[in-house]
């Protein structure tokens, strides 16, 4: 019987470093350009250096192991101006995600801090919000699927799902540059995930992202079509770095050296 719970432990240590492995893979964005849906006034494309972002976005398992090293980011002694007390909230305890086969679904429920911080101690970083559309608006075929209908409706669909969440990563499909589940699992982080509206001009920017749910936030827009778009640059726009969310999450990039 003993033997047999060994054979079991060490079966199940075999599937969680795989998992883990799997999970920090991360594939070479190739320099490019695109079109924002904001920020460029004359709707000129915003150059996008090469970078690498991970395959997948961080989990459950992968943000379990980093706050066993790094015990100052668990839950009971996250300060509140890094973080809302709904921080992990959906843990069980201190160090324990629960049994809901939460462990390859993907980590939510953390601020901008920590997720700056868990990428900085993998050696990588957040990825920009550029980066992070300019991945985004590919398919599975086409680096940029913007102006496809379906693609755009696929994403809206999304929207209406309830708890896509705790689905596991890497369901959706891969896209054009080998990325999974930019769309259809949970809402991410950005470096700079709310610069877009600051643009200096205190009265311009308090109006901006407000009216961005309404009609007037889009007049500087350069797809007025893009509704998929909207939806997140106005997600984006309502976040401070301390919130914490059960449907927004992040994974890491990297510079290429």
């Amino acid at each position: 019987m003993l033997q047999l719970k060994i054979i079991i432990s060490t079966f199940l240590v075999m599937i969680v470093t795989s998992l883990l492995a799997q999970e920090s893979q991360m594939v070479a964005i190739k320099r490019g350009a695109y079109v924002p849906l904001y920020g460029t006034k004359d709707k000129k494309p915003v150059e996008v250096d090469a970078f690498s972002m991970d395959v997948y976005p961080v989990t459950n398992a992968q943000f379990l192991a980093f706050i066993k090293k790094r015990p100052e980011f668990s839950r009971s002694k996250m300060k509140g101006i890094f973080a809302e007390k709904s921080y992990l909230s959906h843990w069980e305890s201190e160090f324990n995600y629960g049994k809901n086969n939460l462990s390859n679904a993907p980590i939510t429920n953390v601020s901008w801090f920590v997720a700056k911080k868990y990428c900085e101690c993998q050696g990588k970083r957040l990825p920009t919000m550029d980066e992070w559309e300019y991945v985004a608006m590919a398919d599975e075929k086409r680096a940029d699927a913007r102006s496809k209908e379906e693609f755009n409706n696929y994403i809206l669909s999304w929207y209406e799902k309830p708890k896509t969440f705790v689905n596991p990563v890497g369901k959706t499909f891969k896209n054009y540059w080998g990325v999974y589940d930019m769309h259809g699992l949970v809402w991410e982080w950005t470096s700079d995930f709310n610069s877009i509206f600051l643009s200096g001009e205190s009265r311009k920017d308090k109006d901006t992202d407000k009216n961005l749910f309404c009609g007037s936030g889009s007049v500087n827009a350069s797809d007025l079509m893009n509704y998929a778009a909207f939806m997140r640059y106005g997600f984006r726009a309502s976040l401070k770095a301390r919130f914490t969310t059960r449907n927004l999450g992040f994974r890491c990039a990297k510079d290429l050296k």
